[in-house]
């Protein structure tokens, strides 16, 4: 007996991944086929949502010898032997754990990624790097397979737990057939067909290539601009085709966020960018100012804000990621909490620069902006609300907010234009990319406004060639590493 040990199994999962039916399915398994089973669980916090560790141990009961083993209530640091991972980050999170070790491991994990609240709100990309973790965990695991599992979920209709199940199965990892493994699921009798489903996909893909690292998805081809599109045929026939793609790409967001004559606009000023690099090689200045100024043209206001929450689309989303079935009802609720300068952002900008402008008013107005609310978008009135603001649409070039962001556009493209026609195309570049700082609306808008302004009145009081785009670069990337500005206040002391 002393020689026999458990078979020990970590599961890191987040909520509603189905961590707690997947760990439910392995302890059936086992005790349905001759192991003393014990399983337990740890939950936790995580800044996507709750995490959760269950922990499994399984005995071979024939090795018992009638006597009962004494088996771990949790997972121990360099004895785990199979860690089951429902998404990339939690992979890296038992590497650094120590569950994860090359003389014993076996490693299955999603290789999806569900993004954390500090990724998502960065002041730039602030996505981890997913090969980083696929590096560590190829070096930390004596096996590791990973597959996008929640693709499989979202193709059959069921949970990602099911996929992994699968996974585990064809891993070989434990001495069990399939069928023990659909005996398992067929027991449980809830949602049988679709857990199938993902269980068969999730063994078929392992089995099909088990010693084989996911092959990253080949890179897009840009798609042939339509026929028959005037839009089109104006990027065709007037920017380089090394603009055309993202060109053509912001030309449908920006008839989608206001209307065709705003994708023309677009296309003015972008023309007049390009002109300044004619003859340079690669089009550098061209494709950045495809790209930001369609970003920084589709600014977040109000109006943006209450669009995209008010499309069937966005509902659609919502009910696919809580697997709601058919019948089911879905309640959302949004949090929204619009201060008063959003409010004047709407009205015309006299109007509006009056109202901010008046100090006494102003306090006390704000008296009446300083909590968020609670907009219950399922019901009649919350719907309405938000898709009158979302109906105004017409008339946003008539408001504050879009007087003020062009006036911005405008500010911030003649000062890269004066670099390009210095002949400092690198440096007009670089000015153009920082409006990587401008993201969101509302307090993340104002942050990245204020740290975009204070590099742009830099390079303005600086003379010709004393600032490089170098000197550009680091100070953005500095505004990008914090949201106080304190990493920039540092750079720009230099």
């Amino acid at each position: 007996m002393s020689d026999v040990r458990p078979i020990t199994i970590a599961i890191t999962a987040l909520g509603g991944q189905g961590g707690g039916v997947l760990a439910d399915w392995i302890r059936a398994l086992g005790e349905g086929n001759g192991y003393l089973t014990q399983s337990t669980s740890v939950p936790g916090v995580a800044q996507r949502t709750g995490a959760t560790v269950y922990y499994l141990e399984l005995f071979p009961a024939a090795a018992a010898l009638g006597r009962e083993p004494v088996l771990s209530l949790f997972a121990v640091p360099g004895d785990v032997d199979i860690v089951i991972a429902a998404e990339l980050m939690e992979a890296g999170r038992a590497i650094q754990r120590g569950f994860v070790t090359p003389d014993r491991t076996l490693l299955i994990a999603s290789s999806h990624r569900a993004y954390a609240v500090s990724e998502k709100s960065a002041q730039g990309n602030g996505i981890a790097d997913s090969s980083a973790v696929i590096e560590a965990a190829s070096a930390a695991a004596r096996r590791f397979l990973h597959l996008d599992m929640q693709a499989i979920a979202d193709a059959t209709g069921s949970m990602i737990s099911a996929a992994l199940f699968g996974a585990l199965g064809a891993s070989g990892a434990l001495p069990l057939g399939r069928e023990a493994y659909e005996a398992v699921i067929r027991a449980g009798g809830v949602g049988v067909a679709a857990s199938l489903r993902a269980f068969g996909v999730g063994w078929d893909r392992v089995a099909a290539a088990p010693a084989l690292p996911e092959q990253p998805a080949s890179p897009a081809v840009a798609p042939e601009l339509p026929a028959g599109s005037p839009l089109a045929a104006r990027i065709r026939d007037r920017l380089p085709q090394p603009v055309h793609a993202t060109a053509w790409e912001a030309c449908c967001q920006l008839v989608d966020y206001q209307d065709a004559r705003y994708a023309e606009q677009y296309l003015d000023l972008l023309e007049g960018m390009v002109a300044l690099e004619r003859g340079a090689e690669g089009h550098a200045l061209g494709q950045a100012t495809a790209r930001h100024l369609a970003l920084w043209m589709c600014f977040q206001d109000v109006i943006r804000v209450a669009s995209q929450k008010t499309r069937a689309a966005r509902y659609a989303d919502i009910r696919r990621e809580v697997h709601a079935g058919a019948n089911e009802l879905v309640y959302p609720v949004e949090f929204m909490h619009p201060r008063l300068e959003e409010v004047c952002d709407l009205m015309p900008p006299a109007l509006g620069r009056w109202v901010l402008g008046h100090a006494g008013l102003r306090r006390w107005l704000e008296r009446f902006f300083r909590k968020g609310r609670m907009v219950q978008t399922y019901s009649l009135r919350g719907f309405l609300m938000l898709g009158f603001l979302a109906a105004l649409r017409p008339w946003r070039r008539r408001t504050l907010r879009y007087a003020l962001e062009h006036e911005r556009i405008a500010a911030w493209l003649a000062r890269a234009a004066e670099a390009a026609q210095r002949g400092d195309l690198a440096l007009a570049t670089e000015i153009i990319r920082c409006q990587r700082l401008l993201k969101g609306y509302s307090d993340t808008q104002a942050r990245g406004w204020r740290n975009f302004s204070r590099i742009m009145d830099h390079v303005g009081t600086k003379p010709a060639g004393a600032i490089n785009a170098e000197d550009v670069a680091r100070l953005r990337e500095a505004a990008l590493a914090d949201e106080d500005g304190k990493a920039l206040a540092a750079a720009l002391a230099v």
